[in-house]
């Protein structure tokens, strides 16, 4: 029997105002994130990741509104919370590591004022108690000297550090859900994967569930339990990663994993996906991918395609439906 989500995201619509009309920048998405698990959302730049996760808990731009759907964080749906009550949210249950550590950070104050304000936020914790929980947290995520560093300020950081300090302040009231946004954007490889490695070990050590939003495919089967692909705005497949990569139904993903370097085969030149996602001010009324897609036959201009339980899967395509891919 599965367990009951921590986090389920059910037709959740967001629409974005702007001087040409009305964008949809996220469609009737809905998933479910279980105690415990790693979850991704995948998809190129601009597909919606980053609006729904920031969705989640109410931190959109002021042009911005949800139109519909709900967002329930253990049986609370938290779209109909006060501000008040949201606050008390962010941070205390749900924490995010945003894409930007640099931007993240306030300059003028140290570290351990940073993180510590966010404890002081939440509980009631005393200076000296503050300084001791800085320097462990700090410790947690592999940042040496710890009762040192924490009186530096963030320009005194390097990037993979702050982005560990910020992985740090995430942790600070211990979360039940983490939301990490492109945690290993701008990052060398070896820093990207020691992040990779801390997140892997909250979740083991803590139990703490994760929602990664990315667009690195490899990341994605390396961490993530199960996976939904996100492609203009809407979820067009959602499967256990294992079986998203084995088999992967919806063209789109076939074609994101095809651009993947390999090592167990020789690849004169990487492939790539042609043409560039439609903008979400002008969707037209049949699959989106529908122009990109190798696999498009007529059909596929005779409406937007609804997402269907296939073998484990769950996809939005009319020719996955049909079992012609």
């Amino acid at each position: 029997m599965l367990t009951e989500a921590i986090l389920s995201v059910r037709d959740l619509e967001v629409v974005f105002e702007t001087g040409r009309g009305p964008l949809r920048a996220v469609n009737k998405v809905s998933f479910d994130i279980r105690p415990g698990e790693a979850y991704g959302i995948v998809g190129e730049s601009g597909s919606g990741k980053s609006v729904t996760a920031l969705s989640i808990l109410r931190l959109l731009a002021r042009n911005a509104r949800i139109v519909s759907g709900s967002v329930l964080f253990k049986g609370r749906d938290v779209l109909g919370l006060r501000d008040d009550e949201m606050r008390n949210l962010r941070g205390k249950e749900i924490a995010m590591v945003f894409q930007d550590p640099q931007a993240s950070f306030d300059p003028v104050f140290t570290i351990r004022s940073q993180i510590g304000e966010a404890m002081s936020l939440h509980r009631s914790v005393s200076r000296k108690e503050i300084d001791a929980n800085v320097v462990s947290l700090l410790r947690s995520v592999g940042i040496p000297e710890a009762d040192r560093r924490k009186d530096q300020y963030p320009h005194q950081f390097s990037g993979g550090m702050k982005q560990r300090a910020m992985s740090a302040m995430a942790l600070s009231n211990s979360p039940a859900l983490i939301i990490a946004d492109e945690p290993t954007t701008a990052l060398d490889v070896t820093i990207q994967a020691q992040m990779m490695d801390l997140f892997r070990d909250l979740k083991e050590r803590l139990g703490v569930s994760i929602l990664l939003i990315t667009h690195d495919m490899g990341l994605v089967a390396e961490f993530c339990d199960r996976v939904s692909v996100m492609y203009a705005g809407s979820i067009v497949e959602t499967a256990d990663v294992h079986e998203l990569f084995k088999r992967p139904r919806h063209p789109y993903t076939r074609a994101l994993i095809d651009s993947i370097p390999r090592l167990d085969r020789e690849q004169d030149q990487l492939e790539s996906i042609p043409g560039r996602m439609p903008s979400l001010l002008e969707l037209p009324a049949f699959c989106a991918f529908q122009p990109r897609c190798r696999f498009a036959k007529p059909e596929c201009l005779e409406g937007i395609p609804q997402a269907k339980d296939l073998d484990g899967a769950r996809v939005a395509c009319y020719r996955a439906h049909a079992g012609d891919l």
